[in-house]
């Protein structure tokens, strides 16, 4: 109904010579709107009389593009509202090994899945990871991450968030870290190709050591999370986190290197470093591990 309202506008602002506006027709008729552009710009230069009825044409095409963009956006909008929490979830599934330096100096298998979703408000993130060896029988690494941060949406770059994470790295001298934090965060370059996001907020930590002794602190959060595509093929990530506080602080800083191989296949290098201000006895400040994984989005 709106091509045939369009069709009817359009005849009752031109005169152009027939083969022209026939052309013009099946370019509109196509539904490309790249395509009409290039036609709407052959005829401005073959048909100069007539710059006003192509102007007017143009015009009309680009409201009612407009219009059917306003219209699909509400319709997912009104999707996203109705649908349920486990309904409009993508994510990403790694599977690779690690080399690690530091407390351990050994390789092994990693393990990793993350999930996103987009709401009209909220956001939500879930991600797990595991860093596995086992020789002679003996379990040599075993280093777990689960966390889930839900954020809502306070205008289009302004959030909040919340934080629940656990984490268990015995190398490093825990058995589990448990960590809850919330506060704001900003998305500072949200752009197609490149996005800066930054948030901050207070964290609580409990922390159960191997020797069985247990520490609970408060802390301040502070990370980056930085994409950049350069190429349709090529892709650089970091995320760094900080949690600083009185008794140990803990440095965190992950860059990823993304090349893709397929349409939902990416091999990913990444070169991880944990330091650690205050470590139990017996264990060093300062692991690295880089990990060479193959990605699948789903």
């Amino acid at each position: 109904m709106g091509d045939v309202m369009f069709l009817t506008m359009m005849a009752m602002v031109t005169a152009l010579p027939e083969p022209v506006q026939k052309m013009i027709d099946a370019a509109i008729a196509s539904g490309d709107a790249a395509k009409v552009e290039v036609v709407l710009d052959l005829a401005r230069q073959t048909q100069a009389d007539h710059a006003v009825e192509i102007d007017a044409i143009a015009a009309t095409f680009a409201a009612a593009q407009a219009q059917k963009a306003a219209e699909a956006a509400a319709q997912k909008e009104e999707q996203l509202r109705n649908a349920s929490f486990f309904h409009h979830w993508s994510g990403q599934g790694e599977l690779g090994g690690f080399r690690s330096t530091g407390n351990t100096e050994e390789a092994g298998i990693t393990i990793g899945v993350k999930l996103r979703r987009e709401g009209v408000n909220w956001r939500h993130k879930l991600a797990g990871l595991v860093d596995y060896r086992r020789s002679n029988d003996d379990i040599t690494r075993e280093q777990f991450l689960l966390s889930y941060e839900p954020n809502h949406k306070i205008n289009e770059r302004l959030f909040s968030y919340g934080l629940a994470q656990y984490e268990r790295d015995r190398p490093q001298g825990f058995s589990s870290r448990t960590t809850l934090s919330g506060g704001l965060g900003y998305d500072l370059i949200e752009r197609e190709r490149m996005q800066l996001s930054l948030k901050g907020g207070p964290a609580w930590r409990h922390v159960d050591f191997v020797d069985n002794g247990v520490e609970q602190s408060l802390a301040m959060l502070g990370a980056v999370d930085f994409s950049w595509q350069i190429t349709d093929r090529l892709k650089i990530t970091e995320a760094a986190e900080s949690y600083l506080e009185s008794a140990n602080s803990t440095l965190k800083s992950a860059t990823g290197v993304e090349a893709s191989l397929a349409s939902n296949l990416t091999g990913r290098i990444a070169y991880v470093v944990e330091h650690e201000t205050a470590p139990p006895a017996g264990a060093v400040q300062t692991d690295t591990l880089t990990r060479v994984t193959i990605i699948y989005d789903f």
